[in-house]
């Protein structure tokens, strides 16, 4: 018999996993699994528990719960030497890793991808010493992830992000920033940036064309606009509320390494949480770092 150790989180997206609990535990049993769980109680508490889990014997870890949640299992795994591969019961509010992996957010065909899919390595990151499972970002926007308020996300999902994302308009402003990636080194104004391993970025950003595990990330950085109208425009662009997107504001390349240096320092999110106020931030791929079971 093997044995998963089961870390969810109560209170992520609508609080979906609570009803469901039983029924996922059920399923598990009867697949021959001996499950052992853990609801998490505080931040921090699924990278812990991850860890333990890692060195503690267990065969397996499930996660459940949203982008956040998974960033911290994926910490825990990280900081071990025996590195559990990965369930995942995605119950957020927007799920972003999980529409990249195509794991399914119906939580009773995601436990089947776990009871009969297979491990898949994935790229992981890290943000100086923050490790990322999708997106480092810096600029406009970025308090689109972390202070929509989880009430609001839990009513809305995506809607909110976006409602919260207008709303924030009036505090865009740009950072001179000086970047070095692929040998290369240039400098510019720029509004926003971000570092993904994702298809989709909060709902709000959609890229077709990327590998889970190839040792690369896409960065895109978006200059500061000409004018109040460019600027108006551009912001729609990045929302997706019109498809003409001007792309000489755009600036988008690949990277396992990318540095960023400020004179000021500069508010960063990673999966969505409050990565810190930086004025110098190194992103790293750690290519095939984690094994994450999907169909």
């Amino acid at each position: 018999m093997k044995s998963i150790y089961f870390i969810f989180n109560m209170k992520s997206g609508k609080a979906a996993i609570a009803s469901k609990l039983a029924c996922v535990i059920d399923e598990f049993t009867k697949a021959d699994f001996e499950v052992t769980v853990h609801p998490t109680q505080s931040r921090g508490d699924a990278a812990d528990a991850a860890l333990y889990a890692c060195k503690n014997a267990y065969d397996l870890i499930v996660c459940s719960g949203g982008d956040g949640t998974l960033n911290e299992v994926i910490q825990g795994v990280m900081m071990a030497e025996n590195k559990l591969p990965i369930g995942y019961l995605p119950t957020g509010s927007t799920n972003d890793f999980a529409k990249s992996a195509g794991i399914s957010t119906r939580i009773g065909q995601a436990v089947k991808t776990v009871i009969g899919g297979k491990p898949r390595y994935f790229d992981m990151g890290k943000l100086n010493d923050r490790s990322f499972t999708y997106i480092a970002a810096f600029g406009a926007f970025i308090e689109v992830t972390y202070e929509t308020p989880q009430n609001m996300k839990n009513v809305l999902g995506h809607a909110a992000y976006i409602l919260n994302g207008i709303l924030h308009v009036g505090k865009i402003r740009s950072h001179h920033i000086k970047v070095t990636a692929n040998d290369q080194q240039f400098e510019d104004d720029y509004i926003f940036g971000m570092i993904t391993n994702s298809s989709s970025v909060a709902g709000l950003l959609s890229l077709d064309d990327f590998l889970c595990d190839d040792g690369l990330f896409e960065v895109t950085l978006i200059k500061r606009p000409s004018g109040p109208l460019a600027l108006q425009k551009t912001i729609k662009g990045i929302l997706n509320l019109e498809n003409d997107l001007d792309t000489k504001y755009i600036k988008s390349f690949r990277a396992s390494n990318v540095k960023f240096e400020c004179e000021d320092k500069i508010n960063w999110t990673v999966d969505g949480e409050f990565g810190g106020a930086l004025n110098c931030a190194e992103v790293v791929n750690f290519n095939r770092a984690v094994q994450i079971i999907t169909d």
